[in-house]
């Protein structure tokens, strides 16, 4: 049975701002997650939980956000730690008076930029609970990408990548009546093929309005030399945070 909201419990909710989460396996994270796929349920201390930090389940709830974010989401695969834990504690650090910050996870590891197009069930998906999202109060602020490693082993499917995701960008925006939405995206730091590179050229090309990119190149792997390390997921987060407070939190109060 459903407690009604207080009217302080009602302000609250009012002023969550959202992100949301998107890509594939490092944005739903695998910091922590073994060899034998299990989850080693070391918290760091960037990652603690806080009732001022939110996640939208998948059943389209809210509730208090904790590691793995995407467990829900990224069913078939072990999630850990992601950088959505890391961003928001460092948002909270920089702007105290932010409100209630609200993630709203939607990666699922293993796919490519075609699958993320208009249409499919990961865009409908992801554009579906960022609308439910904002139905009982709040904003959303930004979409948070990690996504390119899948297709970084054919040349076509690189040297497309740019045009793929500035038309996902454009639907998005349409699509959520949001056309100034920022987008923060990350350039690659590894891939399941030999054309990493030209991906990182196609993701760093992008030039539209309200769209930056943060460069996870360099940031420690695990021994897959695919899936950031937690301590790097850590970093990425507070990059992902800087970003946002250099490009957007101004013009967003």
């Amino acid at each position: 049975m459903e407690m009604a909201e207080s009217e302080e419990g009602r302000s609250n909710w009012l002023e969550k701002v959202i992100f949301i989460l998107s890509g594939q396996s490092n944005m739903a994270g695998r910091g922590g997650v073994t060899k034998s796929k299990k989850w080693d349920r070391v918290v760091p201390p960037e990652c603690i939980p806080s009732p001022s930090i939110l996640r939208f389940t998948a059943r389209s709830t809210w509730e208090e956000a904790s590691d793995p974010l995407h467990a829900d989401i990224d069913t078939h695969k072990t999630c850990g730690v992601g950088p959505g834990m890391p961003f928001a504690n460092a948002l909270r650090a920089h702007r105290p008076t932010i409100g209630i910050v609200g993630l709203v996870p939607c990666a699922v590891g293993g796919t490519a930029i075609k699958e993320w197009e208009r249409g499919s069930h990961l865009y409908e998906n992801m554009v579906r609970r960022a609308k439910e999202s904002v139905k009982g109060g709040g904003e959303i602020r930004a979409l948070l990408w990690y996504q390119g490693e899948s297709d970084t082993g054919s040349q076509h499917a690189a040297e497309s990548y740019k045009s793929h995701m500035e038309k996902l960008i454009q639907d998005v925006r349409s699509d959520l009546q949001l056309p100034s939405l920022p987008i923060i995206q990350v350039a690659i730091a590894s891939g399941d093929g030999r054309f990493i590179e030209k991906v990182r050229e196609e993701q760093l090309g992008i030039n539209l309005p309200n769209v930056t990119c943060v460069d996870a190149k360099g940031l420690p792997l695990k021994e897959d030399h695919l899936h950031l390390t937690t301590e790097a997921q850590i970093k990425l987060g507070n990059m992902l945070c800087d970003a946002y407070i250099m490009y957007f939190a101004s013009s967003c109060h």
